[in-house]
């Protein structure tokens, strides 16, 4: 799922070459309760791309809660949380990837999607925040308690995807 990109007419070239699953863009959990228009147009899933799932990222749990209940509402046939997405503007307000800094956060948040929903959850994330702190194993074993049903798992840190680079500072 990538912003700008995974639209409905990309969904549509994709089917036509024989996907069988795809997602939506990755969803503002603050932009869908606060009704943003941007945010609800990614909402928009049609029968044809059917499987679909609509992938939603945030870091407060309320947020993110009440977000699964609105997307509940549009009948994709799963919901993903995103914790891998590296980009500044996600990260280092503490979503995406940025929550792998606090890994109880990012069960608590998780566990607040999976209650708030009847959808299938999923998540995709990455091995850890940087490179020395790779404890997504502990957090990978915890949603098993709740009952997710699949992670995708990144072997990337945000750490590494910027290394040399001028955010090098801003992600470790």
């Amino acid at each position: 799922p990538m912003e700008d990109v995974s639209d409905p007419p990309f969904r549509a070239v994709c089917k036509d070459h024989g996907a069988d699953l795809m997602y939506t863009e990755f969803i503002s959990s603050e932009g869908l309760i606060r009704d943003a228009i941007k945010s609800r147009k990614k909402l928009d899933i049609f029968d044809y791309e059917k499987p679909v799932g609509i992938q939603i990222f945030g870091g407060d749990e309320e947020s993110l809660s009440l977000a699964a209940k609105i997307v509940d509402v549009t009948n994709p046939d799963l919901l993903d949380i995103n914790f891998g997405c590296p980009g500044k503007k996600v990260a280092l307000k503490g979503a995406g990837a940025g929550v792998l800094k606090d890994i109880d956060l990012m069960v608590r948040l998780t566990s607040a999607v999976v209650r708030s929903t009847s959808l299938p959850v999923t998540v995709t994330t990455r091995v850890g925040w940087v490179d020395n702190t790779k404890h997504i194993e502990v957090g990978t074993e915890r949603f098993q308690e709740f009952g997710i049903k699949e992670l995708a798992l990144y072997a990337a840190t945000p750490a590494q995807l910027f290394k040399g680079s001028e955010n090098r500072e801003l992600y470790g």
